[in-house]
């Protein structure tokens, strides 16, 4: 018996009450376990206390001091996500140096560089983001000519990026890697047309090849029947000398002469 009641109390103790406790330490405010790639900012009456941004267990009296036990209570925490994420914007209208109507795709990467502009800086920071991406996108890539916004897509993208990375960078967000996915004509009128021109191309192409290739199968036709003319009116021009030749020596055979 009193082996089971040893081993009842230290299965209650170690799957029970330790995390009963070390659960109300966490909801009292004397520990935090911040993830990785995570950021908590603590903030009472309106002044931030504290930005924990290291991955692991923290104990908060040593941070926040007496401070701890009421930011819970009378404070606020702010969990971030730190980690690198995408947004891609599409079909951004600019005009082409010859007028043309283009669309842009574009493709970018943010993460959170500095907590605090994040949350109090700006109160949409990633909508601001794509605002501010969209309009450099469009006032660094408009007027540019045709040729270059179909096949300088990674100078495109090194403009666009360094034109966006300081302004974001107040706003607490970071700009990564910024690439120019798709370019694009908007006007689906003016599509057509280059279809149409295309495939007339295309045509006109084709049509020229078998052209060209039937004048070829020409010339070598009637050079070779050229050819053969020549070879048989050789041939019919040396008959007689043959002939005659053949004639006299059967002519001039003594057993010929003899009957």
């Amino acid at each position: 018996m009193t082996f089971l009641a040893a081993a009842a109390i230290t299965f209650l103790a170690c799957f029970v009450v330790v995390p009963v406790v070390f659960w109300l330490l966490r909801f009292f405010g004397f520990y935090a376990v911040v993830e990785e790639r995570t950021c908590y900012v603590y903030v009472l009456f309106g002044k931030v206390v504290a930005v924990i941004d290291e991955p692991g267990l923290h104990i908060l009296l040593f941070k926040l001091g007496l401070k701890a036990p009421i930011v819970r209570w009378l404070g606020r925490l702010y969990v971030l996500d730190m980690r690198i994420d995408q947004q891609y914007l599409r079909s951004q209208p600019v005009n082409s140096e010859e007028g043309a109507p283009m669309g842009i795709g574009i493709w970018y990467e943010m993460f959170i560089s500095d907590p605090v502009a994040f949350l109090f800086k700006n109160a949409d920071p990633r909508g601001s983001l794509a605002t501010n991406v969209s309009n450099s996108t469009v006032r660094c890539l408009s007027n540019l000519k045709l040729g270059d916004l179909l096949q300088n897509r990674h100078a495109m993208s090194q403009t666009v990026r360094a034109e966006v990375s300081p302004q974001s960078h107040e706003w607490g967000y970071k700009l990564g890697s910024v690439y120019i996915r798709k370019v694009h004509f908007r006007d689906a009128q003016m599509i057509r047309q280059i279809e149409e021109k295309v495939v007339n191309r295309l045509r006109q192409v084709t049509s020229s090849i078998k052209q060209d290739g039937a004048n070829q199968v020409s010339i070598i036709t009637s050079t070779a029947e050229r050819q053969a003319a020549v070879e048989f009116a050789k041939a019919a021009a040396m008959r007689p000398q043959i002939v005659g030749e053949a004639l006299n020596k059967v002519v001039s055979d003594p057993e010929v002469e003899a009957d």
